[in-house]
């Protein structure tokens, strides 16, 4: 006697479409649990710092202490230096710490310097010192816009145009250091005396940072590679350089390095070579248009 074949019984499923319209009691399905999102709190401690710096910059220019006003903003400079390289180090780069740090870059060296230099001494000039002064901030504004916006376009070893910290050390060394002198009575001039040469400055920064000068970034520096022993006596020699005389040296150092892109600039030019920023989108394009590699 044969064995008859045994059947397989297969689970019922749910037919599509079946609901309540159908009359089938659909089972009820979770809702996806949404993932809370946050922010980074080491990275953006050191960026609220640096946009507390700004804020601290401005009040003391209202309350007439100039020198307390610049240090605060050469501060700042040191903590947005700091932001990104431990956002890189802690592997916590996000969106919101990217605007939150353009933000904070517009305060404290946007708006901040703009607004010390003019209570400082571009205010007896009239209309020409507050025109000079919103030159300099609206070029922070564009410079920071445009640096958001390039971020994948230009050459990391080099800015394209002056960076604003660099820009607030141009208009806020120049305070500190007449400052410095004046209590230190080398010199007995008042603010009031070096307008135009505030007003150079401001305006001059303002527009060089919306130029196409290249700055060198010093990005390209690794910092975990390991040096000659030269290099520590290098960093030894400049800081006692540094703590001689901090106004001036800091003061002379941002000079030279806001006349270094033009140098390069015009280097450049005389060579008959494009800009970083177009090389790399050359170098990216030529990369785009070659052939895939044949096996």
């Amino acid at each position: 006697m044969n064995n008859p074949k045994r059947r397989r019984f297969r689970p019922l499923r749910p037919l599509r479409g079946a609901g309540p319209a159908a009359g089938v009691d659909a089972p009820s399905v979770p809702d996806p649990v949404k993932r809370r999102r946050g922010i980074y709190i080491l990275p953006n401690l050191f960026t609220t710092a640096s946009l507390f710096c700004g804020f601290y910059s401005i009040v003391q220019a209202m309350n007439g202490r100039f020198e307390a006003a610049a240090i605060a903003t050469f501060l700042a400079m040191v903590l947005d230096s700091l932001d990104g390289r431990v956002a890189r180090l802690t592997n916590t780069q996000s969106a919101f710490g990217e605007q939150f740090d353009s933000l904070s870059d517009m305060v404290s060296f946007g708006a901040a310097p703009a607004l010390v230099i003019y209570e400082w001494s571009l205010h007896g000039l009239g209309k020409w010192g507050w025109i000079a002064s919103f030159i300099y901030c609206a070029g922070a504004a564009l410079r920071l816009a445009r640096f958001n916006t390039n971020i994948g376009v230009v050459d990391k070893r080099y800015f394209q145009g002056l960076p604003s910290p660099a820009a607030a050390a141009l208009v806020m060394g120049l305070v500190w250091v007449v400052t410095d002198l004046r209590e230190t009575r080398w010199i007995s001039y008042a603010p009031s005396d070096f307008a135009w040469l505030a007003w150079v400055f401001t305006v001059y920064a303002g527009l060089t940072m919306v130029s196409n000068a290249p700055f060198y970034s010093f990005k390209d520096i690794n910092l975990r590679r390991s040096v000659p022993f030269i290099a520590v006596l290098g960093v030894v020699l400049v800081f006692a350089l540094i703590s001689s005389d901090p106004p001036l040296v800091l003061f002379a150092l941002f000079v030279l390095y806001g006349l270094s892109g033009w140098a390069v600039w015009l280097w450049r030019l005389r060579s008959g070579r494009a800009a970083p920023w177009r090389e790399a989108q050359q170098a990216a394009d030529a990369s785009k248009d070659a052939p895939p590699p044949s096996n």
